[in-house]
């Protein structure tokens, strides 16, 4: 046989095998997300192949537009013992940039514990080694002399490097783009509508959400997304496109049936959980605290250009979103807060 024909023939076996071994990899490539449709409980789905362990993330399905949201599932109605008023601490939307990849409540004592950035407000110390007596040590952003600690991870437009001051232009985690300060922070603490409610005890850690969420599952997915000047319509496995001059939001509610007891636990949930979603009552052996409810907006294109840090196997989805709360009001501050709930007042 010709040298020239058997060139041919080794190249056109090579082009065979390549063929072959991309068909028989592309379920390597495929990755389990929470579904991008409008609905926060819908199953997980297959999507693009750009889900790949080895990209950022996140993918052009994770967007969807919020008009095409359900409506958001009616609360629960106030009872007669409900605590309707509400208690609002004011701590800045982050202005000092204080940002750091660590998370004391889930991995204390351990540098970039988080392995994606975290936003905060409050205590000013806040960081691996945080303890109730370093934060009870610490100055803070917040009126009142709340020395709390607030945090939740970074929202970044993906399109854009940032800088030393607007956030890494590449992480070491993989998480790029440039660090976006809110707009707006509100941390508000409300009541609940089937009983009044007790104080927090010092040091309670509270966490919402699940960091995790895309490969654990939505199990413990709480991040609503949405839009200002879109009322009822939330997200929870999709980052919202929203129209005009809307800004995104992100609504963040924390578990408020405490167990009487603990200020921790293993898990970080089991000493304090949700109440009932149909009727608002807390479950036997928990009572009502104040619920920490906080709203962060942001100016972000009208286009698939945002997202928030994350693990880098959680490929950024909306679905991982999540925050972190430790209680280090002064008792008084806190009893100011739970008389003002129980009565039905707005303070702040």
């Amino acid at each position: 046989m010709p040298v020239s024909h058997r060139r041919r023939l080794g190249a056109k076996h090579l082009i065979l095998i390549a063929l072959l071994a991309l068909l028989g990899s592309a379920g390597t490539f495929a990755a389990v997300t929470g579904s991008a449709s409008a609905h926060p409980d819908s199953s997980p789905r297959v999507t693009f192949p750009t889900d790949s362990h080895d990209h950022a993330g996140p993918s052009p399905a994770d967007f969807t537009d919020i008009r095409r949201a359900r409506p958001d599932a009616p609360p629960p109605r106030n009872q007669a013992s409900a605590s309707t008023g509400t208690f609002t601490t004011r701590c800045g939307r982050n202005e000092n940039g204080h940002r750091n990849p660590d998370n004391f409540i889930v991995t204390p004592g351990v540098t970039n514990g988080a392995h994606h950035l975290h936003d905060y407000v409050g205590n000013r110390s806040t960081d691996a080694f945080s303890t109730d007596a370093s934060l009870r040590a610490a100055g803070t952003t917040c009126a009142q002399g709340d020395k709390s600690a607030y945090f939740w991870p970074v929202l970044r437009l993906t399109g854009q490097n940032g800088d030393e001051n607007g956030g890494e232009k590449e992480s070491r985690d993989g998480n790029t783009g440039r660090v976006l300060t809110p707009d707006s922070a509100s941390l508000t603490f409300r009541g609940n509508p089937a009983a009044k409610v007790g104080a927090m005890p010092p040091g309670l850690r509270v966490i919402t959400g699940d960091a995790k969420a895309f490969t654990n599952g939505p199990g413990n997915a709480r991040a609503r997304w949405g839009c200002t000047g879109v009322a009822g319509r939330h997200l929870t496995d999709a980052y919202p496109l929203c129209p005009g001059d809307s800004k995104v939001v992100r609504q963040l509610d924390f578990p408020s049936c405490w167990d009487g007891r603990n200020t921790d636990s293993g898990d970080h949930r089991a000493h304090i959980v949700f109440p009932d979603a149909r009727t608002g009552r807390c479950a036997g052996g928990f009572r009502p605290v104040p619920q920490l409810r906080m709203e962060l907006t942001y100016s972000v294109p009208r286009q698939p250009a945002f997202a928030v840090d994350s693990f880098p196997e959680q490929l950024r989805k909306p679905v991982t979103d999540h925050a972190d709360f430790a209680n280090v009001m002064p008792e008084r501050l806190m009893d100011t807060a739970v008389r003002c709930i129980n009565s039905g007042r707005r303070c702040g």
